[in-house]
């Protein structure tokens, strides 16, 4: 994936953030990520069947990587498995930390394969991940 390519997928998931909003529902179980080095301070709404992530919703205060970041992520892991998030999470933190990973898997995440450029970032790019995961090993 070429650098424009990237930066065109990071800002049209800033721009127009998919799953974006939260709503008022039962079935959910939410949790609240923030940073302390950046603005970032968002919600993130999932709902969870028989195994399966069949909605994710987020909403807050947040920086564009951390915006465009929370929007990729929602659209990788509805649909999936417990199993299969906690594989795209491994995933998404090992080409953070640029070891080896499977990029077929990630599909739009790639585009944050060379934050590590910018250490400072990183943070932003891994704070929906964090809270995905939280919920999960709250949630077995």
């Amino acid at each position: 994936m070429d650098n424009n390519t990237k930066k065109m997928i990071m800002l049209e998931h800033y721009q127009n953030p998919l799953n974006h909003g939260l709503i008022n529902d039962e079935g959910y179980v939410k949790v609240n990520m923030n940073s302390k080095t950046c603005i970032d301070n968002l919600d993130f709404m999932y709902k969870i069947e028989d195994n399966v992530i069949k909605d994710v919703k987020f909403d807050g205060e947040a920086c564009a990587i951390s915006t465009s970041s929370s929007s990729i992520m929602t659209n990788l892991i509805i649909g999936k498995t417990v199993e299969e998030a906690y594989n795209i999470i491994e995933n998404y933190e090992r080409m953070i930390n640029e070891e080896e990973y499977d990029k077929e898997l990630l599909e739009e995440a790639n585009c944050y394969d060379e934050i590590y450029k910018q250490p400072n970032r990183k943070k932003c790019a891994l704070l929906p991940y964090e809270g995905l995961k939280k919920i999960l090993s709250e949630n077995k």
